[in-house]
């Protein structure tokens, strides 16, 4: 029995998205916040998939935890990111915000685009 191979079926495709994600809500959000210190609420959550009071949660124990601050500039927040604070990897402890921040930088365009980077999960 032979196979024959359609040329739609040979298209190089990419793989399908994965069920899981490699970083948490709370990272994603964090590097959303770094990318862009004045997005709101409503829009971390979209980009996430969350709901906005989600989003409140994550973002007040992120504050809680000293990864973010912020402070009102008008009728908006502006956030800042203390990138010098251990991401809390269980076999590299000393590694901060900052390496993460490194390595996952800013997607050109608007600072929202950076949803296309923290992919769905």
């Amino acid at each position: 029995m032979s196979i024959s191979v359609t040329p739609e079926e040979n298209v190089d495709s990419s793989p399908p998205a994965p069920e899981f994600s490699f970083l948490t809500n709370h990272g994603k959000t964090l590097l959303l916040i770094a990318h862009d210190p004045r997005i709101r609420m409503r829009d971390i959550a979209h980009l996430l998939d969350i709901t906005e009071r989600r989003t409140q949660r994550i973002v007040a124990e992120l504050g809680k935890a000293g990864y973010v601050e912020h402070e009102r500039e008008g009728r908006r927040n502006v956030y800042s990111v203390s990138t010098h604070l251990p991401l809390g990897l269980p076999t590299q402890r000393d590694t901060d915000i900052g390496s993460l921040l490194a390595i996952l930088p800013a997607p050109s365009g608007s600072p929202l685009a950076a949803g296309s980077l923290l992919g769905a999960g």
